[in-house]
This record gives C-alpha cells, sequence and structure tokens, in this order.
C-alpha cells in the first residue's frame, strides 16, 4: 500500500490517524522543498517507533549531555567502547551498561527526541509526503520504543489550545524570565514545586530567554513556556519583553535593522565580541529573525565557540531556508567541527539557491567547497574503517 500527496491536500493529521486506525507498518517520508527539510517517521502496527528530520539531527550523545543526564567523560568512554568493539553496540546500550543510564531513562529521552520531530513535522502546512508500507528494515534505534500515534495526535491538538492560553502570559519565545522581588523571593524555598519546574526555576538567571533555557535542559519550548506560565501566575517570576523595554526607551539605538548592520560591521572589522553583543541586542527586539543567528553563527565561529555556532546556524536556515548566505555559514561551521557529511549537505543547498546573478568567484568558492567536504568525508571514512 502506498500513500502519498500534497500536504495543502491532506494534512498529516489525518494521514497519521488513518495509519493508526488501520494498524499500518511501514515508512512515511514528507518532504519540504520551501524550507528544504525531509522527515522520516516509522511506524509498526500504527504506532511510531522512529522518527528523525534532516535540520535538526539531534545525536544521542549530544541529547543526554544537554539534559544532564551523562558526563562528558561518560561519553568519551562509551565512544572509545564501542571503537574497541568495532561498533558492535549503539551508543545507548553501551551507556545502559556501563551503568551510568538507566534503560528507561535512555527510552525516555528517545521518545522525548521521537515525539518532538513529529510535532514539528506536523506544523507543516506545505510539502509533500509519501508512505510505503511493508517491513521495517535498517531503522536506526539505540533502544526500541513504541509510541501511541493517538496520543501523540492528541497532545498535539493539546498543544495549540494550551498555546493560546500560555501566550496571554509567554507572548513569545524572546521573553526573559526574571526571579519576582519582595515576598515572592524569600519564599521560593517553601515553594511545593515539581522537580520538573524546579529544573526550570534554577535556570532562571535574568539573562536567558525561553528558547535558551529549554536549549539548556534539552527540553521542548512548549514545555519551558507552559512552566514559565505557571511561575509567572504564581508570582514567582515575572516577565520581561527586554525588546519592548529597548523600542521604548530608544527607538533608534534600540531598532534591529540598525543593531544589525552594526553587528556585520563589526565582524567585518574584527571586533567580534562587539559584533556578537550588538546581535544579541538585536535578538531580544527580533527573537524569530533570520539575519540575528546569522551574524551570531558568525561571531560564535570566529571565536572557536563551534557548538554555539552551529546551534545559530541551524537556526538561521530553519528560519529562512531560502537565503544562501545562512546555508554557507552554517557549513562553515560544520566543516569546522569535522561534521563533513553534513556540512556538504548544506554547501550543495548553497550552489542550489545560486542564481545568474552570483559572481563567478562565489560559484568557485561554492565547488571547491563542495569537493574539499567531500575528500575530507571520504578520508574520515576511510580512517574510521
Amino acid at each position: 500500500m502506498a500513500i502519498e500527496g500534497p500536504l495543502r491536500e491532506l494534512g498529516l493529521h489525518d494521514v497519521f490517524q488513518l495509519l493508526d486506525l488501520s494498524r499500518k507498518t511501514g515508512v512515511m517520508k514528507v518532504t519540504s522543498t520551501l524550507r528544504n527539510n525531509a522527515g522520516t517517521v516509522a511506524f509498526d502496527g500504527g504506532a511510531i517507533v522512529h522518527a528523525e528530520i534532516r535540520s535538526n539531527p539531534v545525536r544521542l550523545g549530544d541529547l543526554l549531555l544537554k539534559a544532564r543526564r551523562i558526563s562528558e567523560a561518560d561519553l568519551e568512554q562509551a565512544a572509545a567502547i564501542q571503537k574497541r568493539e568495532q561498533g558492535a553496540r549503539r551508543l545507548g546500550e553501551v551507556l545502559v551498561s556501563m551503568g551510568v543510564l538507566t534503560q528507561r531513562e535512555l527510552a525516555r529521552q528517545i521518545e522525548f527526541q521521537v515525539t518532538e520531530v513529529v510535532f514539528e513535522l506536523l506544523s507543516w502546512q506545505e510539502g509533500f509526503f509519501s508512505f510505503t508500507e511493508g517491513p521495517l528494515h535498517e531503522i536506526p534505534a539505540d533502544t526500541e520504543i513504541r509510541i501511541r500515534t493517538e496520543s501523540v495526535l492528541m497532545e498535539g491538538a493539546r498543544r495549540i489550545d494550551e498555546w493560546s492560553r500560555i501566550e496571554s502570559v509567554v507572548p513569545h519565545l524572546g521573553v526573559v524570565p526574571v526571579l519576582a522581588g519582595g515576598d515572592a523571593a524569600g519564599d521560593v524555598a517553601m515553594l511545593d514545586l515539581l522537580p520538573a519546574e524546579w529544573e526550570v526555576l534554577a535556570q532562571v538567571d535574568g539573562e536567558r530567554d525561553v528558547r535558551e533555557i529549554g536549549a539548556s535542559l534539552a527540553r521542548s519550548e512548549f514545555e519551558v513556556a507552559r512552566t514559565l506560565f505557571g511561575l509567572a501566575t504564581t508570582g514567582v517570576i515575572r516577565l520581561e519583553d527586554r525588546g519592548a523595554e529597548r523600542r521604548g526607551r530608544d527607538s533608534a539605538g534600540g531598532d534591529a535593522a540598525a543593531l544589525l548592520a552594526a553587528a556585520e560591521l563589526r565582524i567585518e572589522g574584527g571586533d567580534v565580541a562587539g559584533a556578537r553583543e550588538a546581535a544579541q541586542a538585536a535578538a531580544s527586539l527580533r527573537p524569530g529573525e533570520p539575519r540575528v543567528h546569522l551574524v551570531l553563527t558568525r561571531a560564535h565561529l570566529r571565536e572557536g565557540r563551534l557548538a554555539e555556532a552551529i546551534e545559530e546556524g541551524r537556526r538561521a536556515v530553519r528560519l529562512d531556508p531560502l537565503a544562501r548566505d545562512a546555508h554557507r555559514w552554517f557549513a562553515l561551521a560544520l566543516a569546522a567541527s569535522g561534521r563533513f557529511d553534513e556540512a556538504g549537505e548544506q554547501f550543495a543547498q548553497w550552489e542550489r539557491l545560486a542564481d545568474d546573478a552570483t559572481p563567478a568567484a562565489d560559484r568557485e568558492a561554492i565547488a571547491t567547497a563542495k569537493a574539499a567536504t567531500h575528500i575530507l568525508s571520504q578520508l574520515l571514512g576511510g580512517v574510521r574503517g
């Protein structure tokens, strides 16, 4: 059985529901030319058992590190064991056998990763999907999971409804939570909060916004926003819209476009720290502006902060899939980190977006970059083999 079609005619919610009710086994592929993105979801008897998305290929080790479930030393030891065993066991299996992670915690983290991918795919309104029925082969999995499709769809619908309530207090992901003053601050230790709420509260430092707290905890932005909504309505914290404050104080000096222009000039002039500061100020005004994240990618890359550069680069291309420079700098950040296969994909997209107006020098640079990443990827693969 094969089902396929454009998303504008048949939404993924309906397709997922059909696969669930008919208990289908197979693989669905979803592509979006506009986003230059693609996702894959595997079903077994109607249940979701795997999902991944090209724009955010989160590795299990990185996910566990961000969630503070393992340490850098644990990850290095597990990688060494994998190498010694020539990849006979997957990373999750090794970590469980080391005793640093339980099977239940491993499954929980993977379920979180899979469901977040599904929620993102369900939000797509354009693109194309195809489902191919048949036995599942070579589905990468660190542990076996089965997620009820009905539960995911219900949670997706609930999130949409709940967002409308949350947005009355948390208007956007760029707001910064700050501990409330007075008696509320003094009574924090007496609060009866759940562990997950304490974890979010511990991240409130008056500097990080909703998005940054989510990244720090390896939690979805929705979960963090929902927790902050509860803390704000009970008076434990207050939420500051720094962008609105700056616009009110100084509309000329606080204008995001002016700040971004200044940031780009500073990068060209070698003032990387100044460029990053200006870009971060612009981010508080326009947290969803792709150019903000492009400038931050360049700044972090210049400073050798590769993990931050990759994260900002990924945000830039997700926000504006047609921005050539975003793909270029994201590719450079990936290449600097040794992730040559992924870098090659971004250089290829940079090339696809080139038009007749693209200078010959740029076209030559694209071809050189693609060739270099391909050679390095082949060499690295040979060393690993």
